[in-house]
């Protein structure tokens, strides 16, 4: 059943006045509808910060911003509300918050419901190790390729490896965020929060132009966990927050997971405790979270794999591009050593490569990686140079 405008206008109003998880607004959300709360409030509302950030409340200047924003507002029966928020009202408080979003600002061109509704977070350390990195990366863009949507905080570390993850498989991906989906934050990842808002979707509770604070973020997490089926713990520390939102996908019922790492990194500190105390369960792969995230015997859709440029190359061709070094250049006799064939063959693979932007020439007569680097297959790709009439693989093959 769709809302009516005066719901929305009330939720809207008091979600630019109560904070984010206010249990208070939850109890009486129990007994009275926000339409009254709203009305109350407005009119003859006890003194205190509601009553004063109602009165000062311009909600023109508010629904201007988000338009400038280009930031829509999606509420409880829209058919771009995620279900799964509704399983917050019965969960169990975190540090004295809780309860369901009056509202949700979104910003980007994915449909947030539709897209959630088959999702996994993925979240951890912000200063995580490469290890991490590579491990949520992988995960995210995995989760992804299996037609998963990948949920978390757009974080440095673990959450931003996460997005990127997705993003490069070409999959759909959303940022929950503690300030407005306006305020990139941290502000180095504004081209990343682009990114994410082209294809998928960035989502906070509260409205355009506020900043994020330490409160903000703790409770947005219980939003990153209620969202999707299960939530995997990549790196965290002790008091990571991370941990914070295994505690909030406990709460609302959903799978927790955590990926070992070393014994001597203290980002272990938490994914592994979790392990112990029986709070989560053990992953390594994509196909440990489907199982566990997916009821037994469910088959899980898989998208269309798409090929990267570096599999079409022959095998002879991979060996030889793959004894180039990542920096510098590489004399022909060290790569026919490194690849382990005769340098005539070398030599005529370094030729291919180079037709085909794999490898380049130096001025000292050595080697070096070329200006073509791996990345999947585009359409374009398959086309046929014009200069040769031979696609990238046979350019570079023998």
């Amino acid at each position: 059943m769709s809302a009516t405008h005066e719901e929305r206008m009330a939720r809207l109003a008091l979600s630019c006045v109560v904070e984010p998880g206010d249990l208070q607004l939850a109890q009486l959300l129990e007994t009275y509808c926000v339409e009254e709360i709203w009305e109350r409030l407005r009119q003859d509302g006890p003194p205190g910060a509601w009553r004063n950030r109602a009165h000062a409340l311009n909600l023109e200047h508010v629904t201007q911003q988000a338009q400038k924003a280009a930031a829509r507002f999606v509420i409880p029966g829209d058919a771009q509300w995620p279900a799964a928020l509704g399983d917050l009202a019965a969960a169990d408080p975190v540090r004295d918050w809780g309860g369901t979003p009056l509202g949700l600002w979104v910003k980007g061109n994915g449909a947030l419901g539709p897209m959630t509704r088959d999702a996994v977070s993925v979240v951890g350390a912000r200063a995580a190790s490469p290890y991490g990195e590579r491990v949520a990366a992988e995960l995210a863009g995995a989760a992804a390729e299996r037609g998963c949507c990948v949920v978390s905080g757009a974080a440095y570390g673990i959450d931003a490896a996460a997005h990127r993850g997705a993003l490069a498989s070409q999959g759909s991906t959303v940022a929950v965020v503690a300030g407005g989906v306006d305020e990139a934050y941290p502000r180095a990842h504004r081209r990343l929060l682009d990114d994410i808002a082209e294809s998928g979707c960035i989502v906070s509770e509260v409205r355009v132009g506020e900043h994020p604070t330490r409160r903000r973020f703790l409770v947005r997490n219980r939003l990153i966990a209620a969202l999707s089926a299960g939530t995997v713990i990549v790196e965290a520390s002790l008091r990571s927050g991370a941990r914070n939102t295994a505690s909030w996908a406990t709460a609302c019922g959903r799978v927790v997971m955590a990926v070992p790492g070393p014994v001597t990194s203290a980002t272990s500190v938490t994914p592994h405790r979790l392990i112990r105390e029986g709070e989560a369960t053990l992953v390594t792969c994509i196909d440990d979270v489907l199982e566990l995230i997916h009821p037994l015997g469910e088959v899980m859709p898989q998208r269309e794999r798409r090929g990267r440029l570096l599999d079409s190359l022959s095998d002879q061709a991979k060996a030889v591009f793959e004894a180039l070094p990542l920096r510098g250049g590489r004399d022909a006799g060290e790569i026919s050593l490194r690849a382990g064939m005769p340098l005539p063959e070398v030599m005529a693979a370094l030729v291919g490569l180079a037709d085909a932007g794999w490898a380049r020439p130096l001025s000292d007569g050595r080697w070096g990686l070329g200006p073509t680097s791996d990345r999947p297959v585009a359409e374009a790709d398959t086309a046929s140079y014009p200069e040769s009439g031979r696609s990238l693989g046979e350019q570079a093959g023998f």
